[in-house]
């Protein structure tokens, strides 16, 4: 046995512990220069970087920091509510750093040139920021770089060509910004590219060939520029291709056939272009296709027999074209079909009876074609049918269910003798069929039974429309309001019913497959128990206008399905628990017109489907998250009449769905952001009675979808900005009661639709002594009068005197 000596044991241990110290603690060069890029932030106080302090251990004690090897290795403050910028990051004193994420918190500024020396760099995420100016051509020097996020920021200027050096690449998303040019052709030489987003940009000029070449590309989006030209067949090489979007630009020509060689496709999105040309055949090659949209172009000839091979298929949308012929009957095949819109094209013929066979279809969207003969039967038979576009209402009748849910039904043939036919012929025709089904409508004696009791709790129990609800009769057939499927309860609708009562003895345990559950414009009171979490696969609830009370319970969160949450007009407390941000296919939340308090939850920046956010009259305070600004599905956002206070956050402006924004009735305070004229879909911004300053941005002059201009009562001031006249589409201009001055800019004159210019009063002091010159008014009056607004409307044009 080999013996140590106790000097060579000694030695052992020192160079152990110095090994051990030199792995865990941060070099003094990197703690040193991280600490001055902290000490530039404007939020000192921030309390997720207190840890950052010269005493303690940057490795093993700091927020967000990982080291390898007594280096740092990766930096991470997600999130974590910085305002900064990157000017003072210590790019040159981490040699080592491999993964640097800030995203999602406030820097601004330029992205500097020193970039260039985080030469080992693997991940960048600079994401949901504010960073602006153009990107660095040194970053092309990272060669390490696998994956750079800088969407949803405010850079401009072109992509360079450089970033075609980093050929270890296989993520580049930059969306969500404002960059220019074209896309460079050295982005063809990133071999190992899986993920290229450039969407949401401004990005002109044609969609190089060479994107062809990228072998490992499964996802492409570059939709939402002003992209021209053709759409170039060596995309027809990208194999290992499932999504291509190329939705909202300027592309012409025809589809190449090449797309149907991408058999790995799932989402395929063509529309908003100016396409021309047939629909290829090859389309009917793509097995794995789900989406297919080509909508909005002006693609013409017959719609392919072989799109009815596409099994996998969900949604068809060929609407808005110039379509002839007739509707394939192969498209009856497509038996996972769900949506399926044909509108506003020329096809002509009888609808098929093979779409009977759509047994999964909720949407069908056939008016303003050339159409003829009968409906099918068989279209009674779509018992998942929402929406039927034909021009009529149905619904519920004298206690009878006419069995679709089917909400609208319209084809357009301009004979308006179709209507009274199309309600006798699918009346009777759903009606023989629900006959022949009746053996299924029965439901369960457990549901039933659970259900008579909570009707025993209501204190109106001559209720005459749920006279219905018997022991004897069967529910499915005959109770009001009650619809079924495969003999189970899955709509109870007793809407507008004169119910008095509360939800205490809803049998929420004993409706498993209930899915649509609308109680609203009754009379429950009480609050809503925690155990409404027991209708897993619920999709709607509708408690609107009730007298319900109490807080939200937070097992609403644990209901994976809800798609619509309505509890708007009630009387409801407390906060909006986190747990909503967990109801991932929301796509519609009402809870305005209650007492909720509290602050909005950032977690509702998690509902990436929702399309409607109505939190208006309320009694909410603190400040709008800026996690909203994260919801690109949005289209409405209302949260006026309530307390409010902060700044209207600028991510707001990457809502580039959004069409109404209505802040209203609030204590916000600072300016209008810039980023709001970036939300090209707006048609309504009403941002009156509150406190914000500042001038009207002339970003706001580029809404051209804009109609409805609301900022009164603020203390906004400078002059109205000229570019408010390319507001052509604008019929209401409401800026009274601030602290305007300057003239009324010329460009006015343009605004050829507007019929309502009111309250223009201001209280600027010059603007009351100009007002009192008379020279000033025959000014005014005489440019009022070349205003294409209505005469008795110039009347409320006054300035304050």
């Amino acid at each position: 046995m080999m013996l140590v000596s106790s000097k060579t044991f000694s030695s052992l241990q020192f160079f152990t512990l110095l090994y051990l110290f030199t792995v865990t603690f941060a070099s003094t060069d990197e703690a040193t220069s991280l600490l001055k890029w902290k000490a530039t932030f404007k939020n000192q106080n921030n309390s997720l970087l207190a840890s950052w302090t010269p005493s303690s251990n940057a490795c093993t004690d700091w927020y967000g920091v990982i080291c390898f090897n007594g280096q740092v290795n990766e930096l991470n403050i997600i999130n974590a509510s910085v305002i900064g910028t990157l000017y003072a990051f210590p790019f040159s004193s981490l040699p080592f750093l491999e993964n640097l994420k800030i995203s999602m918190n406030n820097f601004s500024g330029t992205i500097p040139p020193e970039i260039g020396n985080l030469t080992n760099l693997v991940y960048l995420d600079l994401n949901f920021n504010q960073i602006s100016g153009t990107i660095p051509q040194q970053i092309g020097s990272l060669a390490k770089l696998q994956i750079l996020r800088i969407f949803g920021n405010h850079l401009n200027g072109s992509i360079p060509e450089q970033i075609g050096y980093l050929r270890s690449l296989t993520k580049l998303s930059l969306g969500w910004n404002f960059l220019t040019g074209s896309i460079p052709t050295s982005l063809g030489n990133l071999n190992n590219l899986s993920f290229l987003f450039l969407y949401e940009n401004q990005l002109s000029g044609s969609i190089p060939e060479e994107i062809g070449y990228l072998r490992f590309l499964s996802e492409l989006d570059l939709s939402y520029n002003s992209l021209n030209g053709s759409i170039p067949a060596s995309l027809g090489n990208l194999s290992n291709l499932s999504f291509l979007l190329l939705y909202n630009n300027q592309l012409s020509g025809s589809i190449p056939r090449e797309i149907g060689y991408l058999r790995s496709l799932t989402d395929l999105h063509l529309g908003n272009n100016s396409l021309t040309g047939s629909i290829p055949a090859s389309l009917g090659y793509l097995s794995n296709l789900s989406g297919l949209y080509l909508c909005n172009n002006n693609l013409s000839g017959s719609i392919p027999e072989e799109i009815g091979y596409l099994r996998s298929l969900t949604t068809l949308s060929l609407g808005r074209n110039l379509l002839t012929g007739s509707i394939p009957a192969s498209l009856g095949n497509l038996s996972n079909l769900f949506f399926l819109s044909l509108y506003n094209n020329q096809l002509s013929g009888s609808i098929p009876a093979s779409l009977g066979n759509l047994n999964n279809l909720s949407s069908l969207y056939l008016y303003n074609n050339q159409l003829s003969g009968s409906i099918p039967e068989e279209i009674g038979y779509l018992s998942s049918l929402t929406y039927l576009y034909l021009a009529l209402t149905m619904g519920y009748g004298d206690g009878i269910c006419i069995g679709l849910s089917i909400i609208y039904f319209m084809i357009s043939t301009g004979n308006m003798k179709w209507l009274a036919r199309i309600i006798e012929e699918l009346e009777h025709k759903i009606n023989k069929r629900r006959r022949k089904k009746q053996r299924v409508t029965f439901a369960s004696t457990d549901e039933a039974t659970a259900l008579l009791k909570s009707k025993a709790t209501f204190k109106n129990q001559n209720n005459s429309l749920l006279a219905s609800w018997t022991p004897s009769s069967n529910t499915c057939e005959d109770w009001y309001g009650i619809v079924c499927f495969n003999g189970r309860v899955n709509r109870l609708n007793i809407t507008n019913s004169r119910v008095i009562g509360n939800l205490y003895a809803f049998p929420f345990s004993s409706l498993p497959f209930l899915e649509n559950l609308n109680l609203s414009m009754n009379n429950f009171s009480g609050t809503i128990p925690p155990e409404i979490s027991n209708l897993t696969n619920l999709v709607y609830p509708d408690l609107n206008n009730n007298q319900i009370s109490g807080t939200i319970p937070q097992q609403i969160g644990s209901l994976p399905k809800l798609q619509i949450l309505r509890i708007f007009d009630n009387h409801l407390n407390d906060s909006i628990p986190e747990e909503i941000g967990y109801l991932r296919s929301l796509t519609k939340l009402s809870l305005g017109m209650n007492f909720l308090t509290g602050s909005i939850p950032a977690s509702l920046g998690n509902l990436s489907n929702l399309s409607f956010l109505y939190l208006y009259d309320n009694h909410f305070s603190s400040s709008i998250p800026r996690e909203i600004g994260y919801l690109r599905s949005l289209t409405n956002l209302h949260l006026g009449n309530n307390s409010l206070t902060g700044s209207i956050p600028a991510s707001l402006g990457y809502l580039s769905n959004l069409s109404g924004l209505y802040l209203c009735n609030n204590n916000l305070s600072g300016s209008i952001p810039e980023e709001i004229g970036h939300l090209r879909s707006l048609s309504i911004l009403h941002l009156s009675n509150n406190s914000l300053n500042g001038s009207i941005p002339a970003s706001l002059g580029k809404l051209k979808n804009l109609s409805i201009l609301i900022l009164f009562y603020n203390h906004l001031s400078g002059s109205i900005p000229e570019e408010i006249g390319n507001l052509r589409s604008l019929t209401m201009l409401a800026l009274g009661r601030n602290f305007l001055s300057g003239s009324i800019p010329a460009s006015l004159g343009n605004l050829n639709n507007l019929s309502s210019i009111t309250g223009t009063q201001n209280y600027h002091a010059k603007e009351k002594e100009a007002a009192k010159s008379k020279e000033l008014q025959k000014k005014i009056e005489s440019f009022l009068d070349k205003l294409p607004i209505k005469k008795d409307l110039i009347s409320e044009l006054q300035f304050y005197k």
